[in-house]
Protein backbone atom coordinates (compact mmCIF):
# COMPACT_ATOMS: atom_id res chain seq x y z
CA UNK A 1 0.00 0.00 0.00
CA UNK A 2 1.52 3.58 -0.71
CA UNK A 3 1.21 6.28 1.74
CA UNK A 4 1.80 10.03 1.74
CA UNK A 5 3.79 10.86 5.21
CA UNK A 6 1.96 13.90 6.86
CA UNK A 7 4.66 13.55 10.17
CA UNK A 8 7.98 12.99 10.57
CA UNK A 9 9.01 9.38 11.96
CA UNK A 10 12.04 8.50 12.77
CA UNK A 11 13.65 5.88 10.33
CA UNK A 12 10.71 5.33 8.31
CA UNK A 13 9.49 8.83 6.44
CA UNK A 14 9.56 12.60 6.14
CA UNK A 15 6.74 14.77 6.36
CA UNK A 16 5.41 14.79 2.37
CA UNK A 17 7.39 11.43 1.65
CA UNK A 18 5.93 8.76 -0.39
CA UNK A 19 6.53 5.48 -0.09
CA UNK A 20 5.19 1.95 -0.49
CA UNK A 21 4.60 -0.02 3.12
CA UNK A 22 2.65 -3.71 3.98
CA UNK A 23 -1.01 -2.83 4.45
CA UNK A 24 -0.94 -4.24 8.03
CA UNK A 25 1.58 -1.44 9.09
CA UNK A 26 -0.10 1.01 6.96
CA UNK A 27 -3.54 0.60 8.91
CA UNK A 28 -3.04 -0.33 11.74
CA UNK A 29 -0.11 1.91 12.71
CA UNK A 30 0.92 4.82 10.23
CA UNK A 31 -2.49 5.72 9.44
CA UNK A 32 -4.10 5.20 12.83
CA UNK A 33 -1.91 7.10 14.41
CA UNK A 34 -2.18 10.26 12.36
CA UNK A 35 1.77 9.55 10.83
CA UNK A 36 0.41 9.12 7.38
CA UNK A 37 -2.65 9.25 4.68
CA UNK A 38 -3.15 6.85 1.95
CA UNK A 39 -2.05 7.83 -1.87
CA UNK A 40 -5.15 8.83 -3.61
CA UNK A 41 -6.18 11.75 -5.59
CA UNK A 42 -7.73 14.04 -3.21
CA UNK A 43 -4.04 13.25 -1.18
CA UNK A 44 -1.86 13.71 -3.61
CA UNK A 45 -3.61 17.17 -4.52
CA UNK A 46 -3.79 18.13 -0.88
CA UNK A 47 -0.22 17.52 -0.83
CA UNK A 48 1.02 19.56 -4.44
CA UNK A 49 -1.26 22.49 -2.65
CA UNK A 50 0.95 22.64 0.08
CA UNK A 51 4.33 22.15 -1.93
CA UNK A 52 3.13 25.32 -3.68
CA UNK A 53 2.51 27.54 -0.56
CA UNK A 54 5.59 26.07 1.42
CA UNK A 55 7.63 27.14 -1.57
CA UNK A 56 5.43 30.62 -1.66
CA UNK A 57 6.59 31.03 2.32
CA UNK A 58 10.28 30.24 1.61
CA UNK A 59 10.62 32.77 -1.53
CA UNK A 60 8.84 35.53 0.99
CA UNK A 61 10.70 34.22 3.88
CA UNK A 62 14.41 34.81 1.15
CA UNK A 63 13.33 38.03 0.14
CA UNK A 64 12.66 39.52 3.75
CA UNK A 65 16.00 37.67 4.98
CA UNK A 66 17.57 39.96 1.78
CA UNK A 67 16.45 43.52 2.61
CA UNK A 68 17.37 43.05 6.68
CA UNK A 69 20.54 41.35 5.38
CA UNK A 70 21.35 44.65 3.75
CA UNK A 71 20.22 46.76 6.57
CA UNK A 72 22.27 44.89 9.10
CA UNK A 73 25.03 44.71 7.10
CA UNK A 74 25.37 49.00 7.92
CA UNK A 75 24.46 48.60 11.22
CA UNK A 76 26.73 49.81 13.87
CA UNK A 77 26.30 48.67 17.62
CA UNK A 78 28.26 49.84 20.35
CA UNK A 79 29.15 48.16 23.47
CA UNK A 80 30.49 50.37 26.55
CA UNK A 81 32.80 48.25 28.42
CA UNK A 82 34.83 48.57 31.91
CA UNK A 83 38.19 48.47 31.11
CA UNK A 84 41.36 48.25 33.32
CA UNK A 85 45.47 49.08 33.13
CA UNK A 86 46.42 48.91 29.48
CA UNK A 87 43.07 49.21 28.39
CA UNK A 88 42.19 45.70 29.06
CA UNK A 89 38.29 44.85 29.00
CA UNK A 90 37.56 42.64 32.30
CA UNK A 91 35.21 39.81 30.55
CA UNK A 92 33.89 40.06 27.09
CA UNK A 93 30.71 41.25 25.22
CA UNK A 94 28.20 37.81 25.40
CA UNK A 95 25.39 36.95 22.87
CA UNK A 96 23.14 38.18 25.61
CA UNK A 97 23.79 41.58 25.02
CA UNK A 98 24.64 41.46 21.02
CA UNK A 99 20.58 40.35 20.78
CA UNK A 100 19.54 42.74 23.10
CA UNK A 101 21.28 45.70 21.39
CA UNK A 102 19.93 44.19 18.07
CA UNK A 103 16.36 44.49 19.98
CA UNK A 104 16.74 48.25 21.00
CA UNK A 105 17.78 48.72 17.24
CA UNK A 106 14.23 47.36 16.49
CA UNK A 107 15.93 44.00 14.41
CA UNK A 108 13.97 40.80 16.32
CA UNK A 109 16.81 38.23 16.15
CA UNK A 110 16.93 35.39 18.02
CA UNK A 111 20.21 33.99 20.05
CA UNK A 112 20.88 31.20 18.27
CA UNK A 113 20.82 33.06 14.97
CA UNK A 114 23.86 35.28 16.15
CA UNK A 115 27.45 33.67 15.30
CA UNK A 116 30.11 35.24 17.33
CA UNK A 117 33.88 34.63 15.06
CA UNK A 118 35.89 35.91 18.28
CA UNK A 119 35.28 36.22 21.96
CA UNK A 120 34.72 40.20 21.79
CA UNK A 121 37.26 40.74 24.81
CA UNK A 122 39.18 43.68 23.64
CA UNK A 123 38.45 47.40 22.36
CA UNK A 124 37.63 48.09 18.91
CA UNK A 125 35.63 46.76 16.05
CA UNK A 126 34.40 43.63 15.93
CA UNK A 127 32.65 41.24 13.15
CA UNK A 128 29.60 39.68 14.52
CA UNK A 129 27.20 37.20 12.08
CA UNK A 130 23.99 36.92 11.96
CA UNK A 131 22.04 33.41 9.94
CA UNK A 132 19.02 35.00 8.35
CA UNK A 133 18.12 32.34 6.07
CA UNK A 134 19.70 29.07 5.01
CA UNK A 135 22.52 30.71 2.45
CA UNK A 136 22.04 34.45 4.06
CA UNK A 137 24.60 35.84 6.72
CA UNK A 138 24.29 39.32 7.64
CA UNK A 139 27.63 40.89 9.16
CA UNK A 140 27.58 43.43 11.95
CA UNK A 141 29.74 45.47 13.58
CA UNK A 142 30.12 45.84 16.71
CA UNK A 143 32.37 48.63 18.59
CA UNK A 144 33.83 48.13 21.97
CA UNK A 145 34.33 51.40 23.72
CA UNK A 146 35.16 52.23 27.56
Amino acid sequence: MEVIFIKDLKNQGKKGQIKNVKDGYAENFLIKNGYAVIKNKENMAKLDKEKQEKEKSDQKNKEEAEKLKQELDKLVLEFKVKTGEGDKVFGSVSLKQVKDALAKSGYKIEKSQIELTTAMASLGFHRVDINLYPGIKATVKAHIIK
